[in-house]
């Protein structure tokens, strides 16, 4: 059968590599700082993060289809499009999952970098697989050069972004991801060759080149409206940290002589607490948040750590994840077989208190229950 020949349109592919950049910068972008985030927050960021990935390796994709000129008239299957889409972002959502809610280390790093790279060729050849009148044939050579290009890629844009979650890096690893997206798609259609076929029974409706486009055209204006906003958040000065950066090297760090400090992070910066000015130690993760009456800061030792440090200082647990300065502690309130300690500074959340530990804080504290400290 013979091949059909096929050029590109310069200005399509261009447009597809600047899509791919914007969804790769925001979808980084949108997962810094989660440390600062509750829980529901973190899902909710990472949920928008994988639909700006997931759907900038789509309409990366079908921006470069758009450009794609045979010498025949050719269709889409609109079902299967549309399940091109949400493979990447689910795959894409599957990544950031195993880096934002377990343990982070290179190896899972690695191992996401390797799930998204594996996320943009599923996605690759499902879309292609919605090609009706014509038919892709791929050679073994594009197959394995693409595998490869897009692992190794999304691999190493992972590991620079995530490596250290500077700024410097998100944009390193943007760089990365959309070259990755690019260079699989087109090194697999440098690997494809086309031939005309009858009509077959479609899976879905038909979709011609003009409705795709007002698709793609639609999903870019939404990649391009989230990038806009994300970058704003780079005019104001904001942490970089995130809830699971690679261990620290606090050994090679200058410790401060005198008081006994906490280790903390502000904007990127290691910083030195005095443990007399917090007020609540709170586990997160593999990691703590520590509250002053000023601010909430980022602590790379976990709750255990932190237990065995504080409680001979002085400090009270009362609940698995959390320990409380007693003498920032203004008030102990009890209803029924639940407490929690309420701070003399304004904006500090309350403590809770476990129902095993009541007796044992309302003593401690040597405060009656619902009483306030004086002074």
């Amino acid at each position: 059968m013979e091949s059909l020949q096929f050029t590109h349109n310069a200005l399509l592919v261009l447009m597809s590599c600047i899509v791919a950049l914007a969804a790769g910068f925001t979808g980084l972008s949108l997962t810094r700082n989660l440390s600062q985030k509750t829980v529901t927050q973190r899902k909710f960021s990472v949920a928008l993060a994988a639909v700006a990935l997931g759907g900038g390796i789509w309409s990366m994709h079908f921006v470069a289809m758009l450009g794609l000129q045979l010498p025949v008239l050719f269709f889409y299957d609109a079902a299967i499009t549309l399940i091109s889409a949400l493979t990447a972002i689910l795959i894409v959502g599957a990544a950031l999952i195993l880096l934002h809610f377990t343990k982070r280390t290179p190896q899972r790093i690695a191992l996401a970098g390797t799930i998204v790279g594996a996320g943009v060729l599923v996605m690759h050849y499902i879309g292609m697989a919605g090609l009706e009148l014509c038919r892709a044939i791929y050679t073994p050579f594009g197959i394995i050069v693409s595998s490869g290009v897009a692992i190794g890629l999304c691999i190493l844009a992972f590991g620079v972004a995530y490596g250290q979650r500077t700024n410097r890096n998100i944009f390193l690893g943007t760089l990365c991801f959309a070259v990755a997206v690019c260079a699989v798609h087109f090194l697999a259609m440098a690997g494809t060759r086309f031939v005309s076929e009858a009509p077959v029974m479609d899976f879905g409706p038909s979709m011609s080149n003009e409705v795709l486009a007002l698709g793609v055209i639609l999903s870019s204006f939404v990649i391009f409206g989230a990038f806009l906003l994300v970058s704003i958040t780079y005019l104001v000065p904001v942490a970089t940290t995130d809830a699971e950066p690679l261990p620290p090297r606090e050994a090679a760090l200058p410790q401060p002589t005198g008081e006994f400090h906490i280790p903390c992070e502000r904007d990127g910066t290691k910083v030195f607490v005095p443990f007399s000015d917090v007020a609540i130690v709170r586990a997160d993760g593999h990691y703590t948040q520590i509250y002053t009456e000023r601010d909430r800061l980022f602590c790379a030792w976990p709750i255990t750590e932190a237990t065995k440090r504080l409680l001979p200082a002085g400090f009270l647990q009362t609940h698995r994840s959390y320990l409380i300065n007693p003498a920032k502690v203004a008030q102990f309130e009890r209803t029924k077989d639940k407490g929690r300690c309420i701070f003399e500074a304004t904006g500090l959340p309350p403590a809770p208190v476990s129902r095993s530990k009541l007796q044992a804080i309302q003593d401690a504290l040597t405060l009656p229950v619902g009483a306030t400290r004086a002074g």
